[in-house]
């Protein structure tokens, strides 16, 4: 018996060692996260949104629920910073670090921020999803984490693809700021 003890030991020991350096890769590995609360003017849950670094890119996953029926525009803006007063007017312009035309559309185009509007049904919960070449969460070119950060706005009204600087989109009516 006692040599099972003493065999047993180092074993323990090993697995003690490894263990954990198994678990940080494990963590180091995982895809880079970031999350968004996306309210109304008035206060009003509009949406959550979890946001995904990819190889080329971001995944964006938004649950949006409450919107007013139709179709919006929906961007990623430049400044993190979601004041209702004012209209969300603090999220500035367009996420656009490359500085392209605006518009999924536009020969010039897009801005990074550029996202496809958003369908509404009514008065329901739905999801929306969304690929966004050339983002990051890490460092670098295309980081949604410069020094003033960012945030995600849905508008009044559907983007039309062309117009500069916003695509005709109207009013802000929601917004969250994006956030590790």
């Amino acid at each position: 018996m006692n040599r099972r003890r003493t065999r047993s030991l180092p074993t323990a020991l090993l697995l003690a060692l490894v263990l954990p350096v198994a678990s940080a890769a494990s963590a180091a590995d995982a895809p880079k996260t970031a999350t968004a609360a996306i309210t109304g003017l008035d206060g009003e849950v509009l949406g959550s949104a979890t946001l995904t670094e990819a190889p080329n890119g971001v995944l964006l996953n938004v649950g949006f629920e409450g919107l007013p029926t139709g179709v919006h525009a929906f961007h990623i803006h430049a400044v993190g910073k979601c004041e209702p007063a004012g209209g969300f007017q603090s999220a500035g312009g367009h996420f656009n670090p490359t500085g392209k035309k605006h518009g999924l559309m536009s020969v010039g185009g897009p801005h990074l921020g550029d996202l496809p509007n958003v369908h509404t049904p009514g008065n329901m919960s739905f999801a929306y999803e969304t690929f966004v070449p050339g983002l990051t969460l890490a460092e670098g070119e295309g980081t949604l984490f410069d020094a003033d950060g960012s945030s995600l706005v849905v508008h009044d009204h559907a983007d039309d693809y062309v117009s500069d600087p916003a695509g005709a989109a109207g009013s802000r009516i929601g917004c969250g700021v994006i956030r590790k």
